[in-house]
């Protein structure tokens, strides 16, 4: 006899695959050293103790996604290190304002759970909370049939970092002071609208291209063991993190109105994949716009600190000079073309 009673499931919604998959995250963030004291995972809130280290704390919060990169994982069906994106974007964002990142959460709405998808997507998250170390204490997997489409999906994370009110980067700059560019790890986060758009209009198959297959996949660089290191040794005045809006745009963000800045593009150290999408049609302007062009990071530090700084990343990411602060109020100088 069949049952005519309405269901949450026949709906599309499987409570007890989630249930599952909470039950894989705990599993998971119990192996994590940062998981802390308290059985997070699955309640209703995330609790965690005040660091007391800091003598005058501030919190940092910072919430981001990773764009249309997810297509690119779809198209893949890779999912073990969109994860790391997710983490990068939000924790590269803390680090700005001198902030250690401590605690994230994530959020994940699909059409279907699919377990092996969402573990892999947890894993490459776990993996990306410990390069920052900071503990993943909690999040959200909304199931959502008639949201999305067959297969789809979209991730968002959120950071918590925390600082000491004397190490907040900020009024810090001064005149002649040196912008360094911190090599990125590729196309990072950003700008893959235009990338699956150039894929799209020279009718390419990226997945059958492994050099392209690498590169788009390839995850988000994480700065903050670096990073955390100069802004405890008070060995920089500022920094930028180089996302959406390219270069100049993110640069300006953090300078004060009474300054400006000199860039050269002579200097930039570009990378393959950048040069491929520039040999596309993509001009100068727009690639400088939209991609991070090789310079995924950037630090500000007076003049006698350029050698000290740079002992603190291994020769992939070594910053190098690319210009300097100039009491032009607001106003951005750049000189030469990078070298494609």
């Amino acid at each position: 006899m069949t049952s005519n009673k309405l269901t949450y499931r026949q709906s599309g919604v499987n409570i007890s695959k989630a249930d599952n998959f909470i039950k894989f995250i705990s599993s998971l963030t119990k192996k994590s050293t940062k998981s802390g004291d308290f059985k997070n995972i699955g309640g209703f809130g995330a609790i965690s103790p005040i660091p007391c280290k800091f003598r005058n704390p501030h919190i940092v919060t910072s919430t981001d996604g990773v764009g249309t990169k997810i297509e690119i994982a779809n198209d893949l069906n890779k999912f073990d290190t969109i994860g790391i994106d997710l983490v990068a974007m939000c924790v590269n964002d803390l680090i700005v304002q001198g902030a250690k990142p401590y605690l994230f959460l994530d959020y994940i709405s699909i059409s279907k759970i699919d377990l092996s998808k969402l573990k892999n997507l947890l894993k490459g998250i776990v993996k990306g909370c410990n390069i920052a170390d900071c503990k993943l204490v909690g999040g959200e997997t909304a199931e959502m049939p008639g949201t999305y489409t067959k297969n789809k999906f979209d991730i968002a994370g959120f950071a918590v970092g925390i600082v000491d009110k004397e190490k907040i980067l900020h009024k810090k700059i001064k005149n002649n002071d040196l912008i360094l560019a911190v090599p990125s790890n590729g196309l990072h986060s950003n700008g893959f609208s235009l990338v699956r758009h150039v894929l799209k209009k020279k009718r390419l198959n990226f997945k059958q291209n492994n050099f392209l297959r690498k590169e788009l996949i390839r995850p988000t660089k994480i700065y903050v063991k670096e990073v955390s290191l100069l802004v405890e040794r008070k060995l920089i005045n500022a920094c930028a993190n180089i996302t959406g809006g390219g270069l100049v745009d993110n640069i300006k963000r953090v300078i004060p109105k009474d300054l400006g800045l000199e860039i050269n593009l002579n200097n930039i150290k570009t990378l393959k994949i950048f040069n491929w999408l520039h040999n596309m049609g993509i001009d100068e302007k727009e690639m400088l716009k939209t991609f991070n062009c090789g310079v995924g990071f950037c630090l500000i530090v007076n003049p006698k600190n350029l050698k000290m700084v740079s002992k603190y990343f291994n020769i992939k990411y070594k910053p190098y000079v690319i210009g300097k602060i100039t009491n032009n109020s607001k106003k951005v100088k750049l000189s030469g073309k990078i070298n494609w």
